[in-house]
Parts: C-alpha cells; structure tokens; sequence
C-alpha cells in the first residue's frame, strides 16, 4: 500500500485501496529573492520535524524507515496513478499499523521525502521547514492508519 504527497498536473485521479487519494500539493508562496538550502541543511530539517514528533507518536517511528531521496522514481509515479510530470514531496510506503501484525510484515514500513521538489518549491527556509514537517506529519499519519479525508478533518492536508 502506498500514500502520496502530491501535485497533479491535471485533475486528482486514483486510490489505493485504504481510500488514500493523491492529495494536491500546498503552494505556500515561495519567497523569489531566497535561495535553496544544501543538502546538508534538509537533512537537519528532516531531523528537526522527526524530533518535533510527540509521544505516544514518535515511538512509531521505530516502525519507518525514514529516507530522503532526490525525486520519486517512475515507478513509485505509477503506482500511485501520477504523470511523470506530476510532484511529489512525501510518500508512505507498507501497511497502515492499524491493518498489520507486525509478525507476519514482509517489507518495512518506510516514508520518503523528497529533497528536490521541496527544495524547489519551498526556496526561502522558514517555508520549506514548515513544509517538511507538514509532510512528515501527513506521511507518519498513514502509517497510522489516517487517511486523507480525517487528514483534512484535522487541518493536516
């Protein structure tokens, strides 16, 4: 089962079987003068949101692997029903921890984020700060087993 952060080029399309829909990427006005932050500084960022975590949540975190990748790869655009011109900053990859016995679970649980088109999208660093730990947030509440529709209930869409 996968979940996506997303911007469609056209209209949203697709599901997964849990009810999660591709949801539209959140422009937040990147700011023209500011420019992208280093590698070494979204890693801090992808650290900050994952410290920010609290408990009871933050001990899910054992349960993800937790990756920073580039960009998606075309087949994680396909399966989750996107163009290849379409962006993605966040995908949730395995079974919601509300579905799984952890003794029978054959891949790991894993959220990736993706450093370029966040990077892209979010230059000045206050916004891609804030944005990394929105999705941060969205992906870890689909290895909870919240779906977009209660995402968006709870203002975290």
């Amino acid at each position: 089962m996968s979940d996506a952060t997303t911007k469609p080029a056209g209209s949203i399309e697709g599901s997964t079987t849990l009810g999660y829909a591709p949801m539209p990427k959140r422009r937040r006005g990147p700011r023209p003068h500011s420019r992208p932050r280093p590698h070494v500084g979204f890693d801090r960022l992808v650290e900050r949101a994952l410290a920010g975590i609290p408990s009871p949540f933050r001990e899910c975190l054992n349960e993800v692997a937790i990756v920073i990748d580039d960009e998606p790869t075309r087949d994680q655009l396909t399966e989750n029903d996107l163009d290849p011109d379409d962006t993605l900053y966040g995908l949730y990859e395995g079974v919601p921890r509300t579905e799984y016995g952890a003794d029978w679970l054959v891949a790991p649980n894993r959220i990736t984020l993706f450093r370029l088109p966040l990077e892209e999208d979010f230059p000045d660093p206050d916004d891609l700060a804030e944005e990394v730990r929105i999705t941060v947030i969205h992906e870890l509440a689909h290895h909870l087993g919240i779906d977009d529709d209660r995402l968006g209930e709870l203002g975290v869409d």
